[in-house]
């Protein structure tokens, strides 16, 4: 009988050192989807620089306005997606408590709701693979995979997430998570 394949749906993955060089050297991608057609996932730390009123032409509400802009991944870089979280949302389509969404009306609508335990995160571009690529990747050990959680999906501060995930690992990984960027310059 054939193995089941093991989907990574509601997964981080990070580097776990041997992406260096790749556009995905240091990330932590949050997998949004994944079945025998491919995954679909959001990069959480790489923070483009641009507030969403500076990328979206639309009247926005002034929470929407003042979101960071994350680099979702390097695939189609104008394509808005973006997660959100609330108290109230215990059927996240991620996983629980997270959403995903494209539509530009879905985060007007969010925006105009209040809710103090409300969070949002917006994307550009998106990592994606194609049928049986992540599989490979994970055999080749590209990644390391972690369940995520709302309170790694919506952090105080992304850029640290990576070193915050891998550092609690073991000591090899806590190596990794607090040595500089190029070991060159070491």
């Amino acid at each position: 009988m054939a193995e089941k394949p093991k989907y990574l749906k509601g997964q981080l993955l990070l580097d776990g050192g041997n992406l260096v060089g790749s556009w995905f050297h240091r990330t932590v991608v949050l997998i949004c989807d994944h079945d025998e057609k491919g995954a679909f996932g959001l990069v959480l730390n790489r923070d483009s620089g641009r507030k969403a009123g500076d990328a979206i032409i639309e009247d926005l509400p002034e929470q929407v306005r003042e979101l960071a802009v994350y680099i979702g991944g390097p695939v189609q870089p104008g394509a808005m997606s973006f997660l959100y979280t609330d108290d109230y949302l215990p059927d996240g389509n991620v996983l629980p408590n997270v959403s995903l969404s494209h539509s530009l009306e879905d985060l007007v609508a969010i925006g105009d709701s209040f809710s103090p335990t409300q969070k949002i995160r917006l994307f550009a571009g998106y990592a994606g693979w194609a049928p049986g690529q992540l599989e490979s990747e994970m055999r080749r050990k590209s990644w390391l995979a972690v369940p995520a959680t709302p309170a790694l999906i919506f952090p105080a501060d992304p850029s640290r997430l990576w070193q915050e995930i891998l550092a609690p690992m073991g000591w090899k990984y806590r190596l990794l998570a607090n040595s500089p960027d190029d070991l060159s310059r070491n």
